[in-house]
């Protein structure tokens, strides 16, 4: 890290590059058309790559911790002031449904890929226990089962390496399927199908189309952004009272933990004001112009960071197989998520955000929602995947524990 053009400590420089990566990505996506195909969210990810791995920024900073303890919670309520309130309630039904389908296939994955490599990599059932918990939950409880199963510090840290760049991979995949025929053929696509309606042919691209410019007064964005800080207080606030006030862990009972999980989650619960304030002010949100695009400006500033800690060459000197490892799980819980999503007839968009929301938690699958523009699933994605916290510990103690009898 110490080897780098621009140093972790240089924060004007670097806020400044991801500032100017995203804007970049932004730009080319509604200028090309190639870009458009491509995505910004995409574009801004890769170019992250990019400078990570020439050793131009370094792959860990504090200005990179505040995109995610600031920027993204700021970016869920801006996204949310438009959600159909009614639709979403809709949609959360048949998105939980495909989750947990979607969970079978990370259990599934975790146990293919442990007999695969049982014998290759040490203390595999450790790392079981962390990547079927982070790869149904999220991070956070890649944290947990790494602490609970008393993993050594130098597996642990090749293991996030081979995560992050795995990440980074997957997020391709998944901005990339949507945009080919052979899936659109298979699956029903009905947001996208709204969008591309809503796209006039004449424009140079949906997007350019669909973020056409609107009319936005300094008021709008003094409150939409206001608004959503406070949403963003209050919610970090209650959230962590309430973790504190109800006790937790592997000595706790089901409940307990469940309903720390649930009103002690910050997301959750910035989600939940959110739409209580919604429904209790519906003029004053109805009212607002340039929420949606302040929000989705933020989301790609999430995607450069995302692509940063993505080291090639870490990988290949430190974590080769635990990126193959990884690489295994996230493939079949894929396979098993398309096919239980052809079996049971689901969209083709809910599908790739249960299988984000698996793999990288509820902030990235909404990001990739905005990113995509399917605003109306932004707030179903976020209560559905806030269960994965949850279950996933559950489920990692579980496999930890029954694998430890394999090696």
């Amino acid at each position: 890290m110490g080897n780098t053009l621009i140093q972790a400590d240089d924060t004007l420089t670097l806020w400044g590059i991801i500032v100017i990566v995203a804007s970049l990505s932004i730009f080319l996506e509604q200028r090309f058309s190639w870009a458009a195909k491509i995505t910004g969210a995409i574009i801004a990810l890769l170019i992250a790559i990019l400078l990570s791995n020439t050793g131009i920024i370094p792959t860990e900073s504090a200005v990179y911790d505040s995109v995610w303890s600031i920027i993204v919670p700021l970016a869920i309520p801006l996204l949310l002031f438009h959600v159909n309130i009614k639709k979403l309630f809709k949609e959360s039904g048949r998105l939980l449904m495909i989750f947990l389908i979607s969970s079978v296939g990370t259990v599934a994955g975790t146990i293919i890929a442990f007999f695969i490599l049982k014998d290759h990599i040490p203390l595999l059932n450790k790392l079981a226990a962390m990547f079927s918990a982070s790869y149904i939950g999220g991070g956070v409880n890649f944290a947990a089962m790494s602490a609970k199963f008393e993993t050594p510090g130098e597996l642990v840290s090749s293991a996030v390496v081979a995560d992050n760049l795995n990440m980074a991979l997957l997020f391709v995949i998944l901005m990339v399927i949507p945009t080919m025929q052979f899936f659109r053929k298979k699956y029903k696509t009905p947001h996208i199908d709204e969008l591309e309606s809503q796209s006039n042919k004449d424009q140079v691209n949906q997007s350019k189309a669909y973020w056409k410019a609107k009319e936005i007064s300094l008021k709008d964005i003094a409150l939409s952004v206001g608004t959503a800080f406070a949403l963003v207080i209050l919610a970090k606030k209650v959230s962590t009272w309430f973790d504190t006030l109800i006790p937790s862990g592997e000595d706790v009972n089901f409940l307990l933990n469940l309903l720390n999980g649930l009103i002690g989650d910050q997301y959750l619960m910035l989600t939940t004001f959110t739409f209580l304030a919604l429904l209790l002010f519906p003029k004053f949100f109805d009212s607002l112009s340039g929420s949606q695009e302040i929000g989705t400006y933020l989301i790609h500033i999430f995607f450069v960071v995302i692509g940063i800690p993505a080291s090639i060459p870490l990988i290949i000197e430190n974590a080769p197989l635990l990126l193959i490892f990884a690489f295994i799980i996230v493939a079949i819980n894929l396979i098993v998520s398309l096919v239980g999503a052809k079996v049971f007839k689901f969209e083709l968009e809910e599908t790739l955000l249960a299988v984000n929301a698996n793999i990288g938690g509820p902030t990235t699958a909404a990001a990739l929602a905005i990113a995509k523009g399917w605003s109306n699933l932004v707030g179903p994605i976020l209560i559905v995947g806030t269960l994965g916290y949850i279950i996933g510990n559950y489920v990692g103690t579980f496999l930890g524990l029954w694998l430890e009898g394999f090696m």
